[in-house]
């Protein structure tokens, strides 16, 4: 599903060169549902944005569904982010002056699907995240919780091949997050791929994998729990 070799990515100003990811190696199989952690500036929000197809690498290699995106095009690049990719923000991004139905119709729009097509996928989402009986409501009428669930459903109406998900659930409260976690864990069982960034342990514990970036590269630690690489975090930081 989702091959990383050996990427590099460094961004440069007149003064500094900063090593955001460093010989980063991945592999996520069909199916899979890896939560990433890590320390503040280790390169998390780096490898999502290149998963995502919105930032390039230096060297090495990506392969996504198949595809080696290396040197594609603008054009290529958009086309395959847009078919293959949905994405799950934390500051949700819903658009306030439009309804549920509409949030979730605006990408498919994009997409150039008819009506008829638009419709069945907008109530097929928004009834698996529960709020089918909200569509015609405004994300103002709705808590974060619900709001969360509504980005969910968007990201799902262009039925992708796999979700990235960054901090799905850092502005929720303790209760909303455990709801929109358990969200994720049955669309992970219907199939679909997820890759999740969060800081939240008792999260990242609950999916399939973790991997732990730090200095811009990648581990697995199956040796230690989430939670005990967190407090070590902690420790070494005092």
């Amino acid at each position: 599903m989702l091959t990383m070799q050996e990427l590099t990515k460094t961004y440069r100003t007149e003064l500094v060169q900063t090593h955001a990811l460093s010989n980063f190696n991945l592999q996520v199989e069909e199916g899979d549902f890896v939560a990433v952690t890590g320390p503040s500036g280790s390169g998390k929000t780096t490898f999502l944005n290149i998963a995502g197809l919105l930032e390039t690498f230096d060297q090495g290699t990506y392969n996504l569904d198949g595809e080696n995106v290396r040197g594609l095009s603008d054009k290529a690049r958009s086309r395959l982010r847009n078919e293959k990719i949905g994405f799950i923000f934390q500051s949700f991004n819903l658009i306030p002056d439009l309804d549920l139905f509409d949030n979730v119709d605006v990408p498919l729009r994009y997409r150039g699907f008819n009506s008829a097509e638009r419709k069945r996928r907008i109530e097929c989402c928004l009834e698996l995240v529960g709020l089918a009986n909200r569509m015609k409501h405004l994300p103002s009428q709705l808590s974060g919780g619900q709001q969360q669930r509504v980005a969910i459903a968007r990201a799902l109406a262009g039925e992708p091949r796999f979700l990235l998900a960054d901090e799905p659930t850092g502005n929720l409260d303790s209760k909303m997050a455990h709801s929109v976690m358990e969200l994720l864990k049955d669309i992970n069982d219907r199939g679909t791929t997820i890759v999740m960034v969060t800081h939240d342990p008792l999260l990242a514990q609950q999916a399939k994998r973790n991997i732990y970036v730090k200095d811009g590269k990648v581990s697995e630690l199956p040796s230690l729990t989430t939670a005990a690489i967190f407090t070590a975090q902690a420790v070494n930081a005092d």
